[in-house]
C-alpha cells in the first residue's frame, strides 16, 4: 500500500515536472523516487524515463547506463548522511554518523545492498568515507584499528538495515497484533523460552524493535575505545 501511493504521489506531480527540462540532477532525483516507491527492481531505463515524462534515450544525454544511475543514487544517499568531524569527539561523531545513515537507509531501504558495491564512487561517497576514516586516525587509532573499527560499524549498520527492511511490520503499533498472531501458531509448552520472550519482552508496552539498533552500537563504541586503548594493539602512528 505505502508503495502504491508514493507512486500516485509521484505520478500526481509528473504533470509539472514534465514541463521541466531534463538535468542530470532531475534524472537523479528521478531515479531515486522511482527506488522509493518501487524498489530497486522497479528501477530501469524505461520506468525512469516514464515517471520523468521522456522518451528512454533521451536519458541517454546524461547518462551512460543504468550502472551510471546507481552510481548516482549511491552518492545521493551518501550526501543525506551526516558526515562525522574530525574536530569533534571521534565517539559522539560516530555515533551521530551511524544514526543518521540508519536514519537514511531506512528511508531509502532499497539501497542497503547497493552502498559499498560501486566502483565509481562519487564525490559524497568519497567524503563520507575519508571523513569516517580522518575520525578515527585523528583520535589515536591505528590503521588495522580503524580497519577493525570501521567494518564493525558497517557490519552493524547495514545488517541491522537489511534486517529491519525484512521485518513483517511497518512501526511498533503493528507488533502487538502480529506477537499474538504468532504465539497462535505453536504450542507454548514446547517452545518455553521463545514464549516467554515473546509475552513477556515483546508485548510488553514500549517495545520497539527499533531501540536494539542503538543498543548494539554502543556496544560496539565501547569496545572499539578498549580497542584503541589496549597496549598490544597499538602500532606506531605513521
Amino acid at each position: 500500500m505505502a508503495h502504491q501511493d508514493d507512486a500516485a504521489a509521484r505520478d500526481a506531480a509528473a504533470p509539472d515536472a514534465r514541463r521541466q527540462p531534463l538535468t542530470r540532477a532531475r534524472l537523479l532525483a528521478g531515479a531515486m523516487a522511482v527506488a522509493d516507491a518501487d524498489g530497486i527492481a522497479g528501477l530501469t531505463m524505461r520506468s525512469l524515463a516514464q515517471s520523468l515524462g521522456v522518451r528512454p534515450m533521451a536519458l541517454y544525454h546524461h547518462v551512460a547506463n543504468k550502472d551510471e544511475i546507481l552510481d548516482g543514487v549511491v552518492d545521493a544517499v551518501f550526501a543525506e548522511i551526516y558526515v562525522p568531524s574530525t574536530e569533534g569527539d571521534w565517539r559522539t561523531e560516530l555515533r551521530r554518523r551511524s544514526v543518521s545513515a540508519r536514519s537514511v537507509l531506512r528511508r531509502h531501504p532499497w539501497a542497503t545492498p547497493l552502498m559499498e558495491s560501486r566502483m565509481n564512487a562519487g564525490p559524497a561517497t568519497l567524503r563520507h568515507h575519508d571523513a569516517v576514516l580522518g575520525t578515527l586516525r585523528g583520535a589515536g587509532f591505528s590503521l588495522e584499528q580503524t580497519a577493525h573499527a570501521y567494518a564493525l560499524l558497517d557490519s552493524h549498520l547495514y545488517g541491522s538495515s537489511l534486517q529491519e527492511s525484512g521485518l513483517p511490520f511497518d512501526s511498533p503499533d503493528d507488533v502487538p497484533a502480529l506477537a499474538e498472531a504468532f504465539l497462535a501458531h505453536f504450542p507454548a509448552p514446547s517452545f518455553p523460552h521463545l514464549a516467554e520472550f515473546t509475552t513477556r519482552h515483546v508485548l510488553q508496552p514500549g517495545y520497539d524493535y527499533g531501540t536494539e539498533f542503538e543498543f548494539g552500537l554502543d556496544v560496539i563504541l565501547d569496545a572499539v575505545a578498549r580497542l584503541r586503548d589496549r597496549a598490544d594493539g597499538r602500532e606506531d602512528q605513521a
